[in-house]
């Protein structure tokens, strides 16, 4: 089982990213599942969850209003737009499939973890 996030780079500020998240060796259409970030030296941080089917979303404080979470059950894969990037969006940037269908904001209960995608964001 493996969940494989993607779509990182460098990007200048005011710029967009759109990260991806495929998951093979299972399907995840019944989890609920998360974006998270870590910078060095900080703590890994929530950015955003979806439910199982969509119907709810869910954004951190930091990132809300820029950052916009989909999936694609049919695809096994969840996205995360990312608009009007910051430097202090600069982080390694991870999915996650929480063990229940819904989303939440605390990184325990999500027991499957990408393996992240490095932002850089400069200014």
């Amino acid at each position: 089982v493996q969940l494989q996030a993607s779509g990182g780079g460098l990007v200048q500020a005011g710029g967009s990213l759109r990260l991806s998240c495929a998951a093979s060796g299972r399907a995840f259409s019944n989890n609920g599942m998360g974006w998270f970030r870590q910078a060095p030296g900080k703590e890994r941080e929530f950015l955003s969850g979806i439910s199982w089917n969509g119907g709810s979303t869910g954004y951190g404080d930091s990132v809300k209003g820029r950052f916009t979470i989909s999936r694609d059950n049919a695809k096994n894969a969840v996205y995360l737009q990312m608009n009007s990037l910051k430097p202090e969006d600069t982080a390694v940037y991870y999915c996650a499939a929480h063990r229940s269908a819904y989303y939440n904001s605390a990184a325990a209960g999500h027991n499957y973890w990408g393996q992240g995608t490095q932002v850089t964001v400069s200014s």
